[in-house]
C-alpha cells in the first residue's frame, strides 16, 4: 500500500484525474457488455491491451476456472479450450509464485508465451500469435481464499512500462470482474451433472446442493449465492453443511476438489 501511495503522489494532476475515474468507473461495472466498455476506456492508457484473462481457483490442484474478456471477434470463454488454456495458466501462475508473487512481463520467444501447439488452431490461439507481450499479476481473493490471476495481452510492446499502473489498479480489476458473473465455458462453469441425474443420488446430493457448488467452484460468496439463487444465506450454508457430510470434507475447496475427482473417475 505504501509502495502504491508513494507512486501517486509522483503523479501529475492530469494522471490523478485519469485514475480517479478509472477507478469510479469500476465501482460501477455490473454486466459483461460494461467491463468491456471499461476495459477499453480510459484503462487503456495505462494498460493496452487486446486480451485479458482472469483465472482463479486451486492451481496447485489444477482445478482451474477463467473467464476471457476481449473486444477481438470470436474470442469469447465459450469457445475456448480449457484442455488448451490450463496449461498456459498453470505456468503463468507458478512464474508468477517463482517471482514472488509480482507483475511481470514477457514477450515473443519468452518460455511459457504461447498456448501448446494443439492449442494454436483455435480462435484464441490465433489471436494470441499476433500479441507481442503479456503482463502478469495476481492476488489472493479473501472472500473465497482462492488464487487470481489476470493476465493481459498486447500486439504492442509497451507492457514493460505498465507494471507499476497494474499493482496500483488490480484491486480495482478485480473489484470489476468479480461484480460480474463469468461466462460459461465447455468445462469448468458449465452446470455439473445436468446430464447425469443418477449421479447427485450417488453422491447423497440433491440438485439445489449440486447447483450451490456449482457457483463455489466458480468463487462466488454464501451471501452471493443466496442472491443469485434467491434463498437466504442461512440456507445455504446449511445445504454446504449436508454436502461437505456427505463428502466427508471440511472445506468448499476440499468438496470442489472431491467433486472433480469423482467426476473423472466417472468421465
Amino acid at each position: 500500500m505504501t509502495y502504491k501511495m508513494d507512486q501517486l503522489s509522483t503523479l501529475s494532476a492530469e494522471h490523478l484525474d485519469r485514475y480517479h475515474r478509472i477507478i469510479t468507473e469500476a465501482i460501477g461495472v455490473s454486466r459483461h457488455k460494461e467491463l468491456l466498455a471499461w476495459l477499453q476506456g480510459e484503462l487503456q492508457h495505462y494498460l493496452p491491451h487486446e486480451i485479458l484473462i482472469s483465472a482463479w481457483g486451486d492451481f496447485t490442484s489444477k482445478l482451474i476456472c477463467y473467464d476471457i474478456v476481449s473486444a477481438l471477434p470470436g474470442i469469447r470463454t465459450e469457445y475456448s479450450n480449457p484442455q488448451t488454456l490450463s496449461p498456459l495458466l498453470q505456468g503463468l501462475f507458478n512464474r508468477w509464485v517463482e517471482l514472488g508473487k509480482l507483475p511481470y512481463t514477457l514477450g515473443v520467444g519468452d518460455s511459457g508465451f504461447l498456448l501448446e501447439e494443439g492449442g494454436l488452431s483455435c480462435p484464441l490461439g490465433k489471436a494470441l500469435q499476433g500479441m507481442r507481450t503479456l503482463l502478469v499479476h495476481g492476488l489472493i481473493d479473501e472472500r473465497s481464499d482462492q488464487d487470481c490471476l489476470y493476465i493481459i495481452f498486447s500486439s504492442e510492446r509497451k507492457l514493460h512500462d505498465s507494471l507499476g499502473a497494474m499493482q496500483i489498479l488490480l484491486p480495482y480489476l478485480d473489484t470489476a470482474l468479480s461484480q460480474v458473473t463469468p461466462l460459461a465455458h465447455p468445462e469448468f462453469n458449465a452446470p455439473v451433472l445436468a446430464d447425469q441425474p443418477q449421479a447427485g443420488e450417488y453422491w447423497g446430493l440433491s440438485k439445489r446442493e449440486i447447483e450451490i457448488m456449482n457457483w463455489v467452484r466458480i468463487g462466488k460468496t454464501n451471501l452471493e449465492i443466496a442472491s443469485i439463487l434467491g434463498i437466504s444465506v442461512f440456507t445455504v450454508k446449511n445445504h454446504l453443511q449436508h454436502v461437505f457430510k456427505a463428502l466427508d470434507v471440511a472445506t468448499r475447496m476440499q468438496a470442489v476438489i472431491k467433486i472433480a475427482q469423482i467426476r473423472k473417475r466417472g468421465s
